[in-house]
């Protein structure tokens, strides 16, 4: 069939209308969160260091807990410790966006409960309004509770009463800072199973707050569900079953997600532990609804390399890196700058292989769950010399020539890549400008 000059013009023109629309909604897409848990807002001492490695593994948001208690320590009086100001303040100077939890309870209002009654109720939301007035615009995150279904996931009353709660402790809280991102939730892997974050959809807890927060662990699972790929199935199963509810999207923040790097019972090695950090984060980042997660922990609470809850860290005890943290630090800049092409990305016979671009910049994150297995890489334009790549499993090397070589012909260019179970961060080149995102 003949076209005209005039037609292939407006083709051209029409395909560089589409390649600016989808930039500018790549542009507009949220940066994603990454996160982690510090365990240091309520301790002494100097921060500047620690901080500096939080910044330096290119972590952009920290979260702790801000306990009731500590605000008012007599009834009726409450106050900021200054070593809470101290932390917010090292964590701005570092560009850190706190998430704190509002949380537990107060030996003024019976014996710690749970403000499951009016008054009790009242008096929490009033310390939430005090700590969002006197915090101001230094807090990026308010997280409503902590597990609140960890004793009871599958009790109605129990989700009843969290959903009244976040309907008081929000209204406080706008009414001192309405910029603030507001999370409720923090469900537990069991609450997720049994319908806590069901109900609290269901109680139109989504039109008071900015997402749902959930602590998806399953590191004590079975073997399917053990490992990063299952976590990310049953995830978008879940994902799935909570846009059917709200008939929506449903913003989704995983305020804790690890795996223990301890021996023995639900435990994997520390080199497990930094393969599973780097395989979660970029599958997080395969679900549009999830906008960010924080890794449980900052740093070992013990020093038993038996005992579970003392080794999530990214850290040792004193301070030094375990491979896990050195693993996050070279695939961060991945997470927070490039865009998840679905359409371009394969999931199939253990092996992953994820299209990721920024601007014209494409990338393959690929890995695979079997040993001994190669893959086929395709370039997006004509390469020279060899495939350039990260290896997460060598973060210290970071970008190197693989001696791979590029084969080309006259269209495009392949390469066979062996991968393994750490993700392999390949450079494909860049794409025309036309086809851009």
């Amino acid at each position: 069939m003949f076209t005209s000059n005039r037609t292939r013009s407006r083709q051209r023109l029409s395909l560089l209308f589409m390649g600016l629309l989808f930039s500018f909604s790549a542009l507009a897409e949220e940066p994603f969160i990454i996160g982690v848990g510090t365990h240091l807002l309520n301790k002494s001492g100097s921060l500047a260091s620690t901080m500096k490695l939080i910044a330096d593994a290119g972590i952009t948001s920290v979260r702790d807990d801000a306990y009731w208690s500590t605000v008012e320590p007599r009834k009726g009086q409450m106050h900021i410790d200054s070593v809470w100001t101290k932390y917010l303040s090292e964590a701005a100077a570092h560009r850190l966006s706190p998430l704190l939890v509002l949380g537990y309870g107060n030996p003024f209002y019976g014996d710690n409960p749970k403000p499951r009654t009016a008054p009790i109720r009242s008096a929490f939301a009033n310390y939430t309004k005090f700590v969002s007035r006197q915090l101001g615009d230094s807090v990026g995150f308010y997280e409503i509770w902590n597990e609140w279904d960890q004793e009871s996931p599958e009790d109605t009353a129990l989700s009843s009463d969290y959903s009244a709660l976040v309907t008081e402790a929000v209204q406080r809280i706008r009414s001192q800072n309405k910029r603030v991102t507001i999370l409720a939730g923090a469900v537990t892997s069991k609450g997720i199973d049994l319908g806590f974050a069901d109900r609290l959809i269901e109680a139109d807890v989504l039109s008071k707050v900015d997402g749902i927060s959930l602590h998806p662990s399953v590191y004590c699972r079975n073997v399917e569900r053990h490992t990063p790929e299952g976590w990310i199935a049953w995830l978008r199963d879940v994902d799935a079953n909570l846009r059917s509810i709200a008939n929506k999207p449903v913003p989704l923040y995983l305020t804790e997600v690890g795996w223990p790097s301890n021996d023995g019972n639900c435990g994997v090695d520390e080199k497990t532990q930094a393969a599973y950090l780097a395989r979660s984060f970029f599958l997080g980042r395969t679900l549009p609804d999830i906008k960010g997660m924080w890794w449980y922990d900052l740093i070992n609470e013990g020093s038993d390399p038996s005992e579970i809850k003392q080794n999530f860290g990214l850290l040792q005890q004193n301070l030094e890196p375990k491979p896990a943290y050195r693993t996050l630090k070279v695939i961060s800049p991945t997470l927070r700058e490039f865009h998840y092409e679905a359409e371009k990305s394969r999931e199939a016979d253990n092996n992953y292989l994820l299209r990721f671009s920024k601007d014209s910049e494409q990338i393959l994150v690929a890995w695979s769950t079997a040993e001994g297995q190669t893959t086929r890489v395709d370039a997006s334009s004509i390469q020279q010399g060899n495939v350039q790549l990260i290896d997460t499993g060598e973060p210290e090397k970071g970008r190197f020539d693989s001696g791979i070589p590029w084969k080309c012909d006259e269209n495009r260019c392949s390469a066979e890549v062996e991968i393994n179970e750490f993700p392999k961060i390949i450079s494909l080149g860049t794409r025309p400008p036309l086809f851009a995102q």
